[in-house]
């Protein structure tokens, strides 16, 4: 008997030592729904437990004190852009094996900041945010980073998600590793704005017609389909447009319907009417600006060029914006997409652009 009270007292005394020692590691766990993080872009938030959100650029910003961080997603999530403390950013990967990854370790104590942005398209994976772990004697969140004034919105394809943008040959062909938002010229525009912006943008889709899609257009896959969805694909969730009233909005569309110059420019062109009237309807006064893109050439981008030149009369607050057209002097990025030199040059000229409408 007194042996067993003996092994008791010491099952008690190693407990109280663990959490003793938890309580001097000062490891915090914070929850993705903590109001510490600043979320920008289009998130699902059905289960608190794990937001879920498809497009790239999504992005999480908070502050903090403590030596380090990690970040918790559901598994297979994918790519991640990190930043801490506005240092160079780097990639981490969410496989299929992985639920937690160290973001900074060895943190010198004081003041801290994190920010993340989904790099990739996530309508297969359906990444979602599960939290963060701070540690260090002195491990806390801070309030969160003040979100931006300037609120944009970038509607695109593949050139608005990065395809391709660290591959250094057209020769490459797609995959997630060489696909980086972060080095788009949207994402290089938003942040040289400091704003605010949502991304709703897909490789391949078009206004009416998807790539190598048939002429007459594809119904089922396009942009005036999805755009009312929280999750590209999902017709199950809506979008709450009033949660998001962007100042600006660029689309940056055409490409894919023009593709293997089997194409309708008058379909072309009232499928973006449409959408426009019903941008208007959803955002008043959000000042709208009609692009070009670098991948169009040719017959096709004059046909567009003239679409959208009629289409900007319509309204006051329609604006129009070409962006160079690539030559291959500044590379190219995956299957012909822009390079990440090209993408600078989209985000100087269209920065340049929007800074005579802010």
């Amino acid at each position: 008997m007194k042996q067993k009270r003996l092994k008791g007292v010491g099952s008690f005394l190693a407990m109280v030592t663990l959490l003793m020692s938890a309580a001097c590691s000062g490891e915090v766990s914070v929850k993705p729904s903590d109001p510490g993080i600043l979320y920008m872009g289009r998130i699902l938030w059905a289960d608190s437990l794990a937001p879920t959100f498809t497009y790239p650029g999504t992005t999480a910003m908070l502050n903090f004190e403590g030596t380090g961080i990690a970040m918790a997603a559901k598994p297979g999530s994918g790519q991640f852009m990190v930043e801490i403390d506005g240092c160079e950013p780097f990639k981490i990967n969410f496989t299929e094996n992985d639920s937690l990854i160290i973001l900074a370790d060895s943190l010198l104590s004081g003041t801290h900041s994190a920010r993340v942005t989904y790099a990739v398209e996530g309508y297969e994976k359906h990444p979602a945010f599960r939290g963060f772990t701070i540690k260090g004697p002195d491990a806390k969140m801070l309030p969160a980073p003040e979100r931006p004034k300037l609120k944009m919105e970038f509607i695109g394809n593949s050139i608005t998600c990065g395809y391709g943008t660290e591959a250094d040959s057209a020769a490459v062909h797609f995959s997630y590793d060489t696909e980086n938002h972060t080095l788009s010229y949207a994402y290089l525009t938003a942040r040289e704005l400091n704003a605010d912006f949502n991304v709703v943008a897909r490789s391949g889709i078009g206004m009416y017609r998807s790539y190598g899609g048939p002429r007459e257009g594809t119904p089922d896959q396009r942009m005036p389909g999805e755009y009312d969805r929280t999750l590209i694909y999902t017709p199950g969730y809506l979008w709450n447009h009033a949660s998001f009233h962007p100042d600006i909005i660029c689309i940056n569309l055409g490409t894919n319907d023009t593709s293997l110059d089997d194409y309708d420019i008058e379909l072309f062109e009232m499928a973006y009417k449409k959408f426009l009237v019903h941008l208007r309807m959803l955002h008043p006064d959000a000042k709208i600006v009609l692009l070009t893109g670098s991948m169009l050439g040719g017959k096709a981008l004059a046909d567009v060029k003239a679409v959208l030149d009629r289409l900007a009369l319509m309204d006051a607050r329609f604006y129009r914006f070409d962006m160079s057209p690539q030559t291959g002097e500044l590379g190219f990025g995956a299957d012909y997409h822009p390079s990440r030199a090209q993408s600078v040059r989209m985000a100087d000229e269209l920065t340049g652009f929007l800074r005579t409408l802010i």
